[in-house]
């Protein structure tokens, strides 16, 4: 039988999982001979041996590839037969594309945890134990492909042991880059604030361990960055971990030891479950039970979910099993600025924070948080797209050209589209403080340089005053590229269709808490047609002024305030007397009413956010937000969370047909309603259902008269878990094909992709259909 010679150009998720190890060993068992190599765009081989033969080594790569490879694309050619005496594996081959898919760092394996509490092995109790199943990849790349030399392990000579490992095609650390052991390896330290070593290795850890149990303050070293960790059951800890921190009431994430541990203190479904002990571990939204341990009452202020994560890497597993109890595990860095990840920056930034530092050697190539998710409908669906999950691609519904798109500004994430694909960073936090932006230009830099790309074309959103656009203006008068913007709303239902793979015709409902409308008002409560190369507002929620502007959004009462002038005009004697008015002072009432009455600071908005904020403030919920979207979660929190106690009644609202937008959906019969049903005794938890049921209602109202099948949802109010699934179950009921975001979060971390999506499929919003 006739010797052959096949070349094999593998696309996929291929680089840092142990593919070229599998595919040696394939080769040897089978007889061939030949080599395999990673290059900038994957895997490249070339086998041979009997036609038969390499046509069964093909499948078999295909069939039995290990987990968590995933091939996209098989190129194949035929090659005259070269004789090679055996199968290697050679050195990687640089230059060229880099398009590889880059694997995300992924929690401890089995092997890898069973190896590190066993006295007997040469890693027991070593934190910094992997192999090619697990470890870090995404925190320590440097450039593409992924070989040690071109990590943060570079400077870190194997000793014979481990080149053994790494050298042997049996062993499951062969070409593990990360390879380590105590004797070569990274090495913990503990030191106090002012950076002075107190203990080394082993030690370090245990006498961490001991402060947690005493109260301290601990930041730790993880793979992608620093965690302010206490003891969760600590008050008084966690009050000076608040106060430190500057953060007053958002809900703080919990580390547990264990599944069991999690069980404990919230209520988790075999989905969860699975998702908690996955290879990306990330931080799980959970509902809390009702004797939830003895967790102190700051870990979730007035919140109904925990969210948790179980040890990711052997540090946490080590210091967790140390332990036995919960530990607040937030990031380490204050309130607006971006995680620290080298030892000298958490010294400056943290020191007035942690009373200890657990660090080590082992740099941190780029920051990358915890991830967060909930499970939806028995989805996992992501809040923020990190650790385990960045930067993997999602496949684009159409051509695109090399774009860079530079998101939005809270939640800021960027993205690179390569070859039909968009690469989707980390998490990046918001563009509020000098820290963040030098973090988010830097972000963008790395993104580019890594994949070796020059963009075609630059992206970013449509409002001229967010830090990422004004970046992008700058940096594309620097390189000479052309820079498009992408209205927000556009680019959050585009998002959704990117993430579910989906085509237009499509309706898109992107609700969020605010975007710059080319109208010139805040947008927020949009209903857009897609269709194959334009895109049109064809409805939207009724108008409001927002006293104070952007104050309103800290501060729920003046959405409120703003929503009462709208519908009961300037005289405040036909005002009702609500809990909203009284949460002001007489006279500062009168500024914003006079404001209200001269159109002073008080531009017009369509959000469906600050209408919530409205709602939330009427209830006597909240008036002032000490985070983010506090009120709007409020609100959610009201509706029970049994659904045998919700109302499946809601209330009237209009839609009014107007020539742009096509429908004005007017809320005020609604909010009459609520208004009525607060002053005749009705449950807060009554009120709230009905107004999250007829918001529902308003979208199928809008879905009808448009026509369209498939219905996006998108935009920060999608990450309430009810208003979600009731309006994915009735537009199912209508016969809809509903959409949301699972991938990439709905919120302001998906702008970026839904950018690059719009631009590659031409959507682009024409001022003659916005209501200009």
């Amino acid at each position: 039988m006739s010797v052959k010679r096949l070349r094999l150009e593998i696309r996929g998720l291929v680089q840092g999982v142990g593919f070229r190890p599998f595919v040696y060993r394939l080769a040897r068992e089978m007889g061939l001979k030949g080599w395999v190599l990673n290059d900038g765009r994957g895997v490249r081989m070339e086998v041979e041996g009997a036609g038969p033969d390499l046509a069964s080594f093909e499948a078999r790569v295909e069939r039995e590839l290990p987990q968590p490879a995933s091939i996209r694309s098989i190129r194949r050619s035929w090659l005259e037969p070269l004789g090679d005496p055996e199968f290697e594996i050679r050195d990687s081959a640089l230059g060229g594309d880099k398009t590889a898919l880059v694997l995300p760092d992924l929690a401890t394996c089995p092997d890898c945890l069973r190896e590190i509490f066993d006295p007997s092995n040469r890693r027991f109790r070593y934190p910094f134990t992997n192999c090619t199943h697990c470890g870090p990849r995404f925190s320590i790349i440097e450039s593409l492909p992924y070989d040690r030399p071109r990590t943060s392990m570079k400077d870190f000579r194997m000793c014979p042991e481990c080149r053994a490992e790494y050298d042997d095609p049996r062993d499951r650390r062969f070409h593990a880059q990360p390879n380590a052991c105590p004797a070569c390896g990274p090495r913990l330290e503990l030191w106090d604030a002012s950076g002075k070593a107190l203990a080394g290795r082993d030690e370090a850890l245990r006498r961490a361990a001991e402060a947690l149990r005493r109260g301290s303050i601990v930041a730790v070293k993880g793979l992608g960055g620093f965690h302010l960790m206490a003891d969760a059951r600590n008050g008084e800890a966690l009050s000076l971990l608040r106060a430190r921190k500057r953060r007053e009431e958002k809900p703080f994430a919990l580390m547990v030891p264990d599944l069991a541990s999690a069980a404990r203190l919230c209520r988790v479904s075999a989905a969860e479950a699975a998702l908690l002990k996955s290879r990306q571990a990330p931080i799980v939204l959970l509902g809390r039970r009702g004797d939830a341990g003895d967790l102190a009452s700051s870990v979730a202020p007035g919140n109904p979910d925990l969210g948790l994560m179980l040890p990711s890497n052997p540090l946490h597993h080590l210091l967790m099993a140390e332990l036995g109890f919960p530990v607040v595990a937030t990031s380490g860095n204050l309130s607006d600025e971006p995680i620290c990840t080298d030892e000298g920056e958490a010294l400056r930034r943290l020191g007035g924070i942690a009373d200890l530092f657990l660090a080590h050697d082992r740099p941190v190539v780029r920051p990358v948080d915890d991830s967060v998710a909930r499970v939806v409908m028995e989805v996992p669906t992501l809040l923020r797209r990190a650790r385990g999950f960045a930067p993997l691609p999602v496949p684009l519904g159409a051509p695109a050209p090399r774009v860079l798109a530079l998101g939005g500004h809270l939640k800021g994430a960027v993205a690179l589209a390569l070859e039909g694909e968009a690469f989707v960073s980390q998490h990046l936090g918001d563009l509020e403080t000098p820290q963040a932006f030098d973090a988010f230009t830097a972000a963008s830099e790395d993104l580019r340089a890594f994949y070796g790309a020059t963009p075609d074309l630059l992206a970013c959103d449509a409002h001229p005053d967010y830090l990422s656009t004004q970046h992008a203006r700058e940096l594309g008068r620097r390189l000479g590229i052309e820079v498009r913007e992408v209205q927000h709303h556009v680019a959050h239902a585009a998002s959704c269709m990117a993430d579910n793979g989906i085509q237009a015709p499509c309706l898109g409902v992107a609700w969020d808490g605010s975007g710059w409308g080319p109208d010139g008002t805040v947008w927020g409560g949009e209903f857009l047609a897609f269709k194959p190369g334009s895109v049109a507002r064809v409805a939207c929620l009724r108008r409001f002024p927002l006293p104070g502007g952007a104050q309103a959004v800290r501060e729920p009462r003046r959405s409120a305030l703003g929503l009462l002038w709208e519908m009961f005009g300037p005289d405040p004697d036909s005002w009702p007397d609500v809990a909203s008015l009284r949460a002001f002072q007489e006279r500062e009432l009168g500024l914003l009413r006079h404001a209200l009455d001269k159109g002073l600071n008080t531009p017009l908005t369509s959000s469906a956010g600050r209408l919530f904020d409205a709602a939330s403030s009427l209830l006597g919920l909240r008036q002032v937000n000490r985070f983010e979207g506090q009120a709007a979660m409020d609100l959610g929190f009201a509706v029970p969370g049994d659904p045998s106690n919700r109302s499946a009644a809601s209330y009237p609202f209009a839609a009014v047909a107007r020539r742009n937008p096509g429908i004005v959906l007017d809320w005020g019969p609604m909010m009459l309603c609520v208004l009525n049903s607060l002053a005749q005794g009705s449950s807060v938890a009554e009120v709230a259902t009905r107004f999250h049921n007829t918001l529902v209602e308003m979208i199928l109202s809008v879905a009808r008269r448009v026509g369209m099948v498939r219905v996006a949802l998108s935009g920060g109010c999608f990450q309430n878990p009810y208003l979600l699934e009731r309006a994915v179950g009735r537009l199912k009921e209508e016969g809809f094909h509903p959409y949301w975001q699972r991938q990439v979060p709905c919120n302001d971390g998906g702008i970026a992709l839904g950018q690059v999506e719009a631009l590659a499929r031409g959507w682009t919003l024409r001022a003659e259909e916005t209501g200009i």
